[in-house]
């Protein structure tokens, strides 16, 4: 571990840490595994197992933990991803709903239920206008959206 960052999210997986951590880091460019910790005799896991999987997923450390099945993913807890253009927000969709489900407002949950923000720029810009106007018809478009259509937003503003 890095020790100039102290803090590291750590997710909690019944056994798929390891494939979990090595599809994330696919997603985004310069993302990596740093660490695989493999569970021994001791236990409580599989000798060999992943233990703890270490990553880093666009500058940010994750830590992937094979903690069994007592806990799961909620929404209560989501990563947020700040997405350049609809070209971005339409791969990362397609990638991370497959085996997964989509949800309202950019939101979705992965194929291990973890729950992730696709969120275009465009939307933030637009729901917080200084034309009230334009924030208020631009939140409306979203509330009735899956995943954040860019052209759709621009439509319900007038651009």
């Amino acid at each position: 571990m890095n020790p100039t960052k102290k803090i590291t999210t750590c997710l909690w997986f019944d056994g798929r840490a390891e494939e979990a951590a090595e599809f994330y880091t696919s997603l985004f460019p310069g993302s990596r595994i740093t660490g695989v910790e493999r569970y021994t005799e001791a236990g409580p896991g599989e000798p060999g197992s992943a233990a703890l999987v270490t990553f880093e997923l666009g500058g940010q450390r994750f830590s992937a933990l094979n903690g069994g099945p007592e806990f799961t993913f909620s929404e209560a807890v989501s990563l947020s991803v700040d997405c350049a253009d609809q070209r971005e927000v339409d791969e990362l969709w397609a990638r991370l709903t497959d085996g997964g489900e989509e949800s309202q407002c950019g939101w979705l949950k992965d194929r291990y239920g973890l729950s992730w923000q696709i969120v275009p720029r465009e939307l933030v810009e637009l729901v917080t206008d200084p034309d009230p106007d334009v924030a208020a018809r631009a939140t409306r478009a979203m509330l009735g959206m899956k995943k954040i259509d860019v052209r759709a937003l621009r439509e319900a503003v007038g651009r």
